[in-house]
């Protein structure tokens, strides 16, 4: 897949979404011989398509990757009673807490539409496994698919979809786990070499390993189990080009937070951060509802953000974000990728 591209630096860009990844990030990443991916997750359509044209232009390989509709609706029992619990946060900052659950798709059929009437080179899936027939209109269109999997069950359930390869995510990744059941969370103290032996063992498809990986050996660890290449995510968020607010890049130094925690506290899938007030006293209550927990915090958690008030703040992290560096982000890909 990678010579298909012409990628020559096996360190790619992962998509981050809700603003770390922006076609700045992507286009630096396709200059020096990398890929990075566009986030579509919680984009309008117009705004997908604007970053896609801002990419193109530049030339580079790139590609998009979308969230697939996998709800875990809330029982109104369930969600009002984690709505009560959040009242006092939230009146500290007159944020109005939605009063019904929020069920939606992304607009997951206008992104779709997208990417078929302006196809991309790469074309990534997270949470679910699209129908066969969207995998094959894609593929018909010239886009390669991939989708994330965090299992080999998961593995051979894409590559009997139709998928060309797979980003195979340890569980030391930061942000969402790709679970396509996130009731019942991933291994979570598997490696990334293990996990890429497992799946190596249950498919020949073309492997990208993702989660955990903050230092050149760990690279050299991903290849040599059978990765073609490996994304990073959280080694990027401190770069120049992410778009992370900076009280999100500065925990990630801030001795206050030492520790990451999987929690589904913020959005209700299962997702790493560091550990922080909202994460600790919430996590435990928190039912297994997305998206409309996301929607539920998300206007609290963007008044917490504008007043740096981290004790409430998603701060998404994988392990490894000590190691993460103010630079450019190409300077991060090339360290990363060592020797290799």
């Amino acid at each position: 897949m990678l010579t298909e591209l012409g990628i020559t630096l096996p360190v790619l860009a992962a998509p981050m979404a809700g603003g770390p990844t922006t076609p700045e990030l992507v286009i630096a990443a396709g200059r020096i011989g990398s890929m990075g991916f566009l986030a579509g997750g919680y984009k309008t359509p117009r705004a997908l398509a604007d970053q896609i044209a801002t990419v193109r232009a530049e030339g580079v390989p790139f590609g998009v990757n979308l969230f697939v509709p996998n709800p875990m609706p809330a029982s109104s029992e369930d969600y009002l009673a984690y709505r009560r619990a959040l009242e006092a946060e939230a009146d500290r900052y007159d944020v109005h807490l939605p009063e019904v659950p929020i069920e939606d798709d992304d607009r997951w059929a206008a992104k779709i539409d997208l990417l078929l009437a302006d196809p991309v080179p790469v074309v990534s899936f997270t949470f679910g496994l699209p129908d066969r027939e969207i995998i094959s209109a894609l593929r018909s269109a010239g886009s390669i698919v991939v989708h994330t999997v965090t299992s080999a069950h998961e593995a051979k359930c894409a590559a009997e979809a139709g998928t060309q390869a797979l980003v195979v995510q340890a569980p030391a990744a930061g942000g969402h786990s790709a679970t396509l059941t996130p009731d019942q969370p991933p291994r979570p103290d598997i490696p990334a070499p293990q996990l890429i032996g497992e799946v190596r063992d249950a498919t020949a498809l073309p492997l990208i390993a993702a989660g955990g990986i903050s230092e050149p050996p760990d690279v050299t660890a991903a290849l040599r189990a059978g990765a073609e290449a490996v994304a990073v995510g959280t080694a990027l968020l401190r770069t120049r080009e992410s778009g992370a607010s900076t009280v999100h890049k500065d925990a990630f130094v801030s001795p206050e937070f030492d520790t990451t925690v999987v929690t589904r506290a913020f959005t209700g899938r299962p997702a790493r951060a560091l550990r922080n007030h909202f994460a600790d006293r919430y996590g435990p209550i928190a039912p297994c509802a997305y998206p409309a927990l996301h929607h539920l915090t998300s206007a609290l958690r963007k008044a917490a953000t504008t007043a740096g008030d981290t004790r409430l703040i998603h701060l998404w992290a994988g392990t490894g974000h000590r190691h993460a560096e103010v630079e450019p982000a190409a300077d991060t890909l090339t360290r990363l990728a060592g020797h290799v």
